[in-house]
């Protein structure tokens, strides 16, 4: 009985460590915009992207910021959102 539990045990801690490597990341990119309303089209772009859960863009800064789940989703599609409407990105950052 001893040895199940040790070894539920190192099982589940696999799982944990697993676990903390997917989930939640962020990704900061580059996306040339050239009028006002372009951060709303941006910003609609990634929306529509699943794992998607937060976005931030500015037009002063020339940036969006996408909090995303890299389960459903890559930083190359988020990328490819943009692109597709017009608006190429380049990656600044991400985690």
């Amino acid at each position: 009985m001893k040895h199940f539990l040790l070894m539920l045990a190192i099982v589940g801690g696999v799982f944990a460590s697993i676990a903390a490597f997917a989930g939640e990341r962020s990704v900061s990119l580059e996306v040339p915009m050239s009028c006002p309303t372009c951060p709303y089209l941006v910003q609609n772009s990634l929306e529509r992207i699943a794992g998607v859960r937060d976005v931030a863009v500015s037009y002063a800064k020339q940036t969006a910021t996408v909090q995303y789940d890299d389960e459903k989703t890559t930083v190359s599609a988020l990328a490819q959102a943009t692109a597709d409407i017009g608006f190429p990105a380049r990656v600044l950052s991400s985690d």
